[in-house]
């Protein structure tokens, strides 16, 4: 009976999650068909994917449109991240959707937010105007889609949040995605959790082999394991007319028929998006650059995707006893693929055993962790890391050695490395790098307190005090200096900096401030000559740039332009 219950309950919480919300109340925030580069929930490095990336077919400048009456409740301006974003709330509060990686604004809020950098003299603004301010209709265009901000090619990036900023998978809304196609499984993979458990002899994580015994069903090799043991699978979607390998929606797993274990991508908090690396087998990541996704989950790991936890999980195996093991994959359209791996519980000699590492320093991750070491110092903050652990710290005099980068970090922590031995002059030129395992160096936020370097970070691996005493580079990019730009429409400068990174510029145009526009994709600086009005036919350029550690560029340049 209680097997019973424990089947009706999953099944009714997945009905009851596919019908809790409208499915007419918002149009589609483009006129083109509907396909997806990026998927709701897909895994994406450090975070779950918070929306749907919609193809814009390889061009800017499509209409977007407002899905819903409501009010533009914020909108976001920075070279980072979303780049040009707008936020719309809807009637009552309960949902906002989000439009971004746009191009620009529509002409109202196009003009409202350039009056706005210019009174902050700053490129990157963030506002949230009064319910009043900007109230739009269903079907109002507000903006063009773009490759703003992070992204890596012109799309839009649509979101639909409830009423406490959770994102929601927005297909729950009735967006129409044509998809037949069903989840593609590439890997198999077990796990054990103790010294003493094992499969097929393995103490290690084992790829278990597949064979497709039919479209879309695979049948695993028999396992022999004993003790306790997990599975976990690489695997992706694609929907149809697109190449994207974008992520599934749903996992649930049965052992004898009986549902154990399950998760789904219906929404997520932002606060626990980075418990993303706890979901997925980070060592496999950072090693092979392929995710596998853990159909278990460790017991501090607070992710809400997960449904079904019997034992979260973890199957414990019985010596003697055969166990059918059934794992299902589902994208959103319903289209399934299922792996049957057929498991006998029997304890034989472990021929591969993990190799523990052991130092003299075991790091417990509930509490504060400090360590002193010979010119640095290490806070780790409780609950940096997901679990406890030997950690092995060295520190050299050119070097300092964090563990290594395949352990997930969760929370930042500090690092504090001394520069009294260095000449005064150059202390003010010295920054914390972390050094990748290519051998490049990469600034982390530092700033300096007497002798002492200060950084903050979730990386680990290499550290060293890296000295830049060389400005940015700035070049004129679209005009040579001193001609005439009558027919151009925008003036373009482009800036880098190879070592520490830029960190601020500002421009001005006869001595007046100017709106650059910051891609650092591109790494141009982009100004509109229609934002200003000239009496004068000979303009003065004064461009200064400045990189994380003081060194900057002054760029002069006279052209001649009449309005």
């Amino acid at each position: 009976m209680r097997q019973l219950f424990v089947f009706f309950f999953f099944v009714s919480h997945f009905l009851l999650a596919q019908s809790t919300y409208p499915k007419n109340l918002f149009r589609s925030p483009l006129d083109v068909p509907v396909y997806l580069s990026g998927t709701f929930g897909e895994l994406r490095s450090n975070h779950f994917h918070s929306g749907i990336d919609i193809k814009t077919q390889q061009r800017e400048g499509l209409p977007i449109y407002a899905i819903g009456d409501g009010y533009i409740s914020r909108i976001k301006i920075s070279p980072w991240g979303f780049g040009k974003a707008v936020y719309i709330t809807h009637p009552n509060g309960n949902y906002t959707s989000v439009y971004a990686h746009l191009q620009k604004l529509n002409s109202e809020l196009q003009e409202y937010i350039k009056k706005l950098q210019y009174e902050q003299k700053s490129y990157a603004v963030e506002i949230y105007p009064e319910a009043t301010t900007f109230k739009v209709a269903k079907g109002t265009i507000i903006a063009y889609s773009g490759n703003s901000g992070s992204s890596g090619g012109p799309h839009l990036h649509f979101e639909i949040r409830d009423s406490s900023q959770r994102p929601i998978n927005p297909l729950h809304f009735g967006i129409a995605v044509k998809d037949k196609i069903a989840p593609t499984v590439n890997a198999l993979f077990g796990y054990t959790f103790d010294q003493k458990s094992h499969i097929n002899q393995s103490n290690l994580p084992i790829r278990i082999n597949l064979n497709e015994i039919k479209p879309n069903e695979f049948q695993a090799d028999k396992v022999i394991a004993s003790g306790k043991i997990g599975f976990g699978i690489n695997t992706f979607d694609r929907q149809d007319g697109t190449y994207n390998k974008n992520g599934i929606y749903r996992v649930e797993m049965k052992v004898n028929d009986i549902p154990y274990f399950s998760y789904d991508l219906e929404k997520f908090s932002f606060t626990e998006t980075r418990y993303i690396n706890a979901h997925i087998d980070y060592n496999f990541y950072k090693t092979n650059k392929n995710r596998i996704q853990k159909i278990f989950k460790w017991p501090k790991n607070p992710l809400s995707i997960y449904r079904l936890t019997k034992n979260d999980g973890i199957i414990v195996l019985k010596e003697g006893e055969n166990y059918d093991i059934e794992i299902k994959i589902t994208d959103f359209a319903g289209n399934k693929s299922v792996i049957k791996i057929p498991v006998q519980g029997k304890n034989l000699e472990i021929k591969r055993p993990t190799d523990v590492l052991i130092t003299d320093r075991f790091l417990r991750s509930s509490i504060d962790n400090i360590y002193e070491l010979n010119k640095a110092s290490i806070y780790f903050p409780a609950h940096t890391f997901y679990e406890n652990f030997y950690i092995d710290l060295k520190d050299s005099d050119s070097l300092l050695q964090i563990h290594h980068h395949k352990i997930p970090v969760h929370k930042k922590y500090q690092i504090k490395m001394d520069i009294s031995e260095y000449p005064e002059a150059e202390k003010n030129k010295l920054f914390v790098a972390h050094i990748s395992e290519e051998g490049d160096l990469y600034y982390e936020s530092t700033k300096r307190k007497g002798n002492q370097l200060i950084a903050k970070t979730r990386s680990l691996g290499n550290f060293k005090i890296a000295k830049d005493t060389t400005p940015p580079v700035v070049k004129s990019f679209n005009y040579k200096e001193g001609k005439w730009l009558s027919n151009y429409r925008y003036l373009k400068i482009r800036i880098y900096d190879d070592l520490s990174g830029i960190d601020t510029f500002k421009a001005t145009l006869n001595n007046q401030w100017i709106l650059m526009e910051y891609d650092p994709k591109t790494k141009l600086l982009v100004y509109d000559f229609e934002d200003l009005n000239f009496k004068e036919t000979k303009h003065y350029l004064k461009l200064i740039v400045t990189d994380n550690v003081g060194n900057n560029t002054t760029f002069t340049s006279t052209f001649y332009k009449k309005k």
